[in-house]
């Protein structure tokens, strides 16, 4: 993988830079549509190619673990075959997953073992086994196997899960080393920095995970419930630490504010349901705030369903019939929605990019925060 910096915003830490892999180059900063179980929900990939256009998906180890399984991923020839998807991956290690089956789970120094969601069934993650099964579902970026702590969480908790994840790290770069599973094309392996809400726990982990040299960073445990400043201040000091020549992303987050907010501080990548899962209630994202089309008010509305948008949905479809399709349960309206998030989330990020080019970008984050930051 290879990493080229071409610009940072004057009146910022916001960058722009570029991530090549052998699956194609991603544009930064950028936003990566969330694709659980090797599908962004409800959409086409030929409606993500030629309409969303992300230059990168994200796809979940955990789920994909248990359906279809790895040895149907491999027979496929690796996730890029099997979705038909010939752009790049990244895929998360499940340590989100088994934070999120608290009730279900119990962690110790090997891994993880955990009570699957589906039926029932025992298994365990230790790093070496979520380095093994993100070889055989064959992304381009993979990430270590670590714990996401909770909100609130008590620091003497927080200290001890943070080496925990830096002692997994460890033994992620060592399993990472010679994979049994080889597709032809590289899979790059970032590290991620913990320490919750404490500030001295996340110079740390940051210090730690910087030392490793990998060639990119993560940033997770963030957007858990923490208030946003908890969030922008974790952010802002670990980026101070991280390496400027390295790309580092920010998982999990999160609003469109929240992202311009974090692209100010120096982050690179973000990903999030938000704008899939809201999509699927009616909730649509605009530049001038965030819209409940299954509203009343848009009963006889017949302009586009965003005149500002530049996708085709955006000017096909009118607010009218978009309401019209969740007022019947019908399948369409949350497609429809669904696109205009991801091309709302998309096209904030590349313009983004070009404020932040031109040296403008802080005046404009500005201005787009304020809009955004209200109901229409």
């Amino acid at each position: 993988m290879k990493f080229d910096l071409f610009h940072t915003d004057k009146g910022s830490k916001a960058r722009a830079a570029a991530l090549t892999t052998d699956h194609g180059t991603i544009q930064t900063p950028i936003f990566m549509p969330v694709g659980t179980a090797a599908t962004v929900k409800g959409v086409h990939q030929r409606e993500l190619v030629e309409d969303t256009q992300p230059d990168i998906i994200l796809a979940n180890t955990y789920h994909l673990y248990l359906r279809p399984g790895t040895s149907i991923l491999e027979q496929a020839g690796g996730i890029h075959s099997f979705m038909n998807w010939q752009k790049p991956i990244l895929t998360d290690s499940g340590g989100y997953q088994v934070y999120s089956l608290s009730a279900n789970r119990k962690i110790k120094e090997e891994g993880v073992k955990f009570k699957s969601h589906i039926d029932g069934s025992y298994h365990l993650f230790t790093p070496e086994r979520a380095m093994e099964i993100q070889h055989q579902i064959g992304a381009d970026i993979i990430m270590a196997f670590d714990e996401c702590t909770p909100y609130p969480c008590d620091y003497d908790y927080a200290k001890a899960s943070m080496h925990r994840t830096h002692r997994w790290l460890d033994r992620c770069i060592e399993a990472h080393q010679n994979p049994k599973t080889n597709y032809g094309y590289e899979q790059t392996l970032f590290p991620i920095v913990q320490g919750s809400v404490y500030t001295d726990l996340r110079k740390q982990s940051a210090e730690y995970i910087a030392q490793t040299n990998a060639p990119g960073n993560a940033i997770g445990g963030l957007s858990v419930g923490e208030p946003a400043e908890e969030m922008y201040g974790m952010t802002e000091v670990v980026c101070e630490i991280l390496p400027e020549d390295k790309p580092r992303y920010l998982m999990g987050v999160g609003t469109p504010i929240n992202i311009l907010e974090n692209i100010a501080l120096g982050v690179d990548m973000f990903d999030c349901v938000m704008p899939t899962r809201n999509a699927r209630n009616g909730m649509l994202f605009t530049a001038q705030g965030t819209m409940n089309i299954k509203n009343k008010k848009w009963e006889n509305d017949f302009s586009p369903l965003d005149p500002e948008g530049d996708s085709f949905v955006d000017h096909f479809y009118s607010k009218a019939y978009v309401r019209h399709l969740f007022t019947v349960n019908e399948m369409l309206g949350k497609q429809i929605a669904t696109l205009h998030n991801l091309n709302f989330y998309l096209r904030l990020v590349r313009q983004a990019r070009e404020h932040i080019l031109a040296d403008t970008f802080t005046p404009w984050k500005n201005k787009m925060v304020n809009q955004m930051n209200r109901r229409v």
